[in-house]
């Protein structure tokens, strides 16, 4: 048994001080489970809500029972997404954990707080699971000590996304291959002509701040450190990135400004960066395209939003939901749950693949903003604590979102504000 750590990610826990009693919990050797039947009972928490997606990890849970007799219901909680980290280490801390559980930006908690069943063993031992299959770039975010600890089942590169009858309307073009000032010109002079936004990183609404790497990672900058132990908010590159989007926001009135909302999905500014798995929000309104991001000053890059699944090692079962997990994953389902979240297996990531599932995105596109993306993209900035850091990160730059701001300035204080997190 290992020493109970803090698990700090949530606002709830963390105000609570709750502690997390981890098990340091060892993988189950691949072997049958001796549970009576039908005395299983595994929860697993999703954040998904959307009715097809459930009732395909139905049919997998249902195929699943059929073969094994000790199951006796696989049940999916749906959390919603904006609580879903609260809730999730609420019910840890309070004995009522999931068996199995998807997660985020949780993940570098989990793992610290020995919360979750190490896996590479027993998916190495399933037969024709495949573990080489899975991409290096896409495990590495819920990796330890060459460990994993959550399979990767989605891996959705960032994208922008155009309206291409705005652009005509306001009688410009976009080039091939587009640099992060090509799409602030095109947006100011979309924005002139036709009163719509120029371009929106989605979901970022100038508190979403993480949402940022997908525009200051072309400058080569980072949030912290390698190790993320120190703040690198106040770097050269950083302070370039923000200045392009200060500047965007305030001077060239190419990307909507605070308190400004602009949907392009609803046809409401010229471009968007956001994951391709938001294809699906494409409703042939206007005619579209989707092209990987812009080029940066420091060439071309690709950022991806992440999702795993793991297993708690506070679970009663742990052998049979690590054994759920296995089945859930192995290469028939994931295929299956490709429609949906981009995989992380090599075998499954082809444009043809992709579309045959996808019917807003054709072959070639699918090739270059998801397959061509994956082999060299970075996560969006993940951290111990992520609930403690996206806050305080919050609060300093705020300070950001004034025309005549001092971008250095802020983002010195920014690093003041973060350093204390990064070290705890």
């Amino acid at each position: 048994m290992t020493s109970a750590k803090k698990l700090g990610a949530a606002a709830a826990v963390a105000a609570l001080g709750l502690t997390l009693a981890g098990c340091g919990a060892s993988a189950p050797e691949p072997v049958e489970t001796t549970a009576a039947p039908g005395s299983v009972d595994l929860r697993m928490s999703v954040w998904t809500s959307n009715e097809d997606q459930l009732a395909l990890f139905d049919e997998i849970a249902d195929a699943y029972k059929a073969d094994h007799p000790e199951i006796g219901t696989i049940t999916y909680e749906s959390l919603p997404f904006a609580d879903y980290n609260t809730t999730l280490t609420t019910q840890i801390a309070g004995g009522n954990a999931p068996d199995l559980a998807w997660m985020g930006d949780l993940s570098r908690d989990l793992i610290d707080a020995d919360a979750l069943v190490p896996l590479t063993d027993v998916l190495k031992g399933t037969k024709g699971w495949g573990y080489d299959d899975l991409l290096d770039s896409v495990t590495a975010e819920f990796s330890a000590d060459g460990e994993l600890y959550a399979y990767p089942f989605s891996n959705s590169p960032f994208a922008l996304y155009v309206n291409k009858d705005l652009l005509a309307q306001a009688g410009v073009t976009l080039d091939a291959d587009p640099t992060w000032a090509d799409i602030s010109e095109l947006g100011a002079a979309v924005h002139k002509a036709t009163g719509r936004a120029g371009f929106v990183i989605r979901d970022f609404d100038y508190a979403n701040w993480g949402q940022l790497a997908t525009v200051w990672t072309g400058w080569g900058a980072s949030a912290w450190s390698e190790d993320g132990a120190t703040c690198t908010f106040d770097s050269p590159e950083m302070v370039e990135a923000f200045t392009f989007l200060h500047d965007a926001a305030f001077v060239d009135q190419s990307m909507p400004g605070p308190g400004t909302t602009a949907d392009f999905f609803a046809g409401d500014a010229a471009f968007t960066v956001a994951q391709v798995s938001r294809a699906a929000l494409l409703d042939d309104s206007f005619a579209y395209d989707v092209i990987p991001l812009p080029n940066g000053p420091e060439g071309d890059y690709s950022v991806i939003g992440q999702a795993g699944v793991g297993v708690l090692s506070s679970s009663a079962h742990v052998q049979e939901a690590t054994d759920f997990l296995a089945f859930l994953t192995d290469p028939e389902n994931a295929e299956k749950l490709a429609q949906y979240f981009p995989p992380p297996r090599e075998s499954l990531l082809t444009g043809e693949k992709l579309a045959a599932n996808n019917p807003k995105l054709a072959a070639e596109q699918l090739q270059t903003v998801v397959v061509d993306q994956l082999p060299d993209a970075v996560t969006l900035p993940n951290h111990t604590g992520p609930a403690e850091i996206k806050a305080a990160g919050k609060t300093a730059l705020d300070a950001m979102w004034t025309a005549d701001a001092d971008v250095k300035a802020v983002l010195g204080a920014t690093c003041d504000a973060l350093a204390p997190l990064l070290s705890k």
